[in-house]
């Protein structure tokens, strides 16, 4: 997916209209929803609710259908069966999504600054066509102080490294003033400390009230890191704490054969399915 394809996008969604927010539904509501590709099924039979102000993980093996679900949420992709609704209606009509997608599907090479890449967040609200106010300017400048990127605004996005491409989405989505943000894997490849500073944005975000669904291969920082995850193959595994959903029995019914469990001190410890991206399974 290329910067221009992410900005087309947003141009999808200023031609419809913008749906109001219905205050007594839930901030996400999927209800039997099934995903079909012409090489199998993506996703099947998936309900579940999320409540504002949630930071959930999402975990699974590749091809669980992870990006596949952040897809439909974010009204890019339709599906195949059952419905999505934000605030009580359909995706697409909504400008409070913020889609942050995996690295590997950026085109890096995109002529464009992080300052550039921050504004196209202010779009859904300013139209495609007027030209951004001192007011979006300083709404975007704030929004790159908070992930620490204000000295880059002017560079280049393929000068960035891999933890400051994600806190560049991050600034977008701030600047988009999203309610709900899905991330697909913005761990991955970052170093330790490139990490923690995403988990401290995250940290702010949430006192923000943002709601907040994150892909992640690394199980034992799901349950570290997240008061909620959901453990995903195609179908719903489960959905709750970390103790209650990422019990032995549990992951081995979403992993299979990809999963190792090893006693540790403090119980077992999983180890996952990380030998490749997900760009190499297309279901995500």
């Amino acid at each position: 997916m290329t910067i221009w394809k992410e900005l087309s996008k947003t141009k999808y969604l200023i031609q419809h209209r913008r749906e109001a927010h219905q205050a007594d539904q839930p901030i996400l509501r999927i209800s039997h929803l099934s995903v079909r590709y012409d090489s199998g099924v993506a996703l099947e039979d998936i309900s579940f609710e999320i409540k504002s102000g949630e930071r959930l993980a999402v975990v699974g093996p590749n091809g669980a259908g992870k990006s596949t679900l952040f897809k439909v949420i974010a009204g890019v992709l339709p599906p195949s069966e059952g419905q999505v609704h934000v605030y009580g209606s359909a995706p697409d009509g909504h400008i409070c999504i913020a889609y942050v997608p995996q690295r590997s599907q950026v085109d890096w090479n995109f002529p464009v600054s992080v300052a550039d890449v921050v504004m196209m967040g202010r779009i859904g609200r300013l139209g495609l066509f007027r030209q951004p106010r001192a007011q979006d300017w300083e709404i975007v400048r704030n929004s790159l102080e908070v992930v620490n990127l204000a000295d880059l605004a002017n560079r280049q996005i393929s000068q960035l490294s891999g933890g400051q491409q994600q806190r560049m989405f991050i600034a977008r989505a701030l600047a988009q003033e999203a309610e709900l943000m899905l991330m697909d894997e913005p761990l991955t490849g970052l170093d330790v400390n490139a990490q923690e500073d995403i988990f401290n944005i995250l940290n702010e975000l949430q006192r923000r009230g943002v709601t907040m669904l994150v892909s992640l291969h690394d199980i034992q920082m799901a349950a570290e890191r997240f008061e909620r995850v959901m453990l995903l193959n195609r179908r719903l595994v489960g959905l709750g704490t970390p103790a209650e959903v990422l019990a032995p029995e549990a992951l081995m019914a979403a992993y299979g054969g990809h999963l190792r469990l090893i006693p540790a001190a403090e119980g077992v410890l999983a180890l996952g399915d990380t030998c490749c991206d997900e760009s190499v399974h297309p279901h995500g």
